[in-house]
């Protein structure tokens, strides 16, 4: 057999085998994610608290304006009640560090990935002007393995038209995955990895399109680790009260200093 036949068997059996072992680990992590997918279940059921009012109306004055935007954690799935939702916590928070009433809108849906924003925004009432839009979203493109650069066109498209319409905008970057406990190992540090690298572009993005991004997994992740039965909610894959509140705390700052911006911006007397 000449060199050059050898040469060319021995390259397609490695080939072979390379493509052998892809499709083994393609059909282990279907199947564990399989696993994962029933030992979570749908016991929160898929509708969120209705946490939409005026906060701390008793403060007086004209409400500032706080848009929430994303997935099932923006829109506080897994609180028991209005005030655990992160945007009821958000809303209550910024009210009192800005000692005046705020009047929270929560687009968020649940099961929603960053292509559902654009739609998100074309369903916001007529004229509404949000002084502060807070952006949550990313795990659901990371289970349903979207492309990052498909997630990030659709983030910085979001955030653009925020902008142009006045307000500013907070993102809170994709939690860390690898903290979900009922999803087996290796999908879980597929998951980590893949959550890591997205809540990296957010970042990246954000930034490039005027938002200010807080990165949940270093603020938070931490606590998700070590304190999973006090952080997570029944179903072990969405925040419990304190998770929401841990999450809360962590955009808060980043909420207030936009709501800063967004009021001394809308104060200024426009130039002739």
């Amino acid at each position: 057999m000449s060199r050059i036949r050898v040469l060319f068997v021995g390259g397609l059996a490695a080939g072979l085998v390379v493509i052998t072992l892809l499709a083994g680990i393609r059909l282990v992590l279907t199947r564990q994610a399989a696993v994962a997918r029933e030992r979570i279940g749908k016991p929160l059921g898929e509708d969120s608290l209705d946490a939409d009012r005026v906060w701390r109306s008793s403060l007086g004055g004209e409400p500032l304006d706080l848009l929430v935007l994303g997935d099932s954690i923006a829109a506080g799935l897994g609180a028991e009640r209005r005030k655990e939702t992160l945007g009821g916590r958000l809303a209550k928070g910024t009210a009192r560090r800005m000692r005046r009433p705020v009047r929270l809108h929560t687009a968020a849906i649940v099961g929603s990935e960053s292509p559902d924003l654009p739609a998100q925004l074309d369903a916001l009432p007529d004229g509404y002007r949000p002084h502060v839009a807070v952006i949550v979203v990313g795990g659901n493109d990371v289970t349903h393995r979207l492309p990052v650069s498909l997630s990030a066109q659709h983030l910085h498209e979001a955030i653009r038209r925020l902008r142009e319409g006045g307000a500013e905008v907070v993102v809170g970057t994709c939690p860390d995955l690898g903290a979900l406990r009922p999803v087996p190992q290796p999908l879980r540090r597929l998951a980590s990895s893949m959550s890591r690298r997205l809540a990296d572009i957010q970042a990246e993005t954000a930034r490039h399109a005027g938002a200010e991004p807080v990165d949940l997994r270093r603020a938070v992740g931490p606590m998700f680790f070590d304190e999973p039965e006090a952080m997570f909610s029944l179903d072990r894959f969405h925040p419990s009260a304190l998770g929401y509140r841990r999450t809360a705390e962590a955009l808060l700052p980043a909420v207030c200093r936009a709501a800063e911006t967004a009021l001394s911006s809308r104060r200024r007397p426009a130039r002739s």
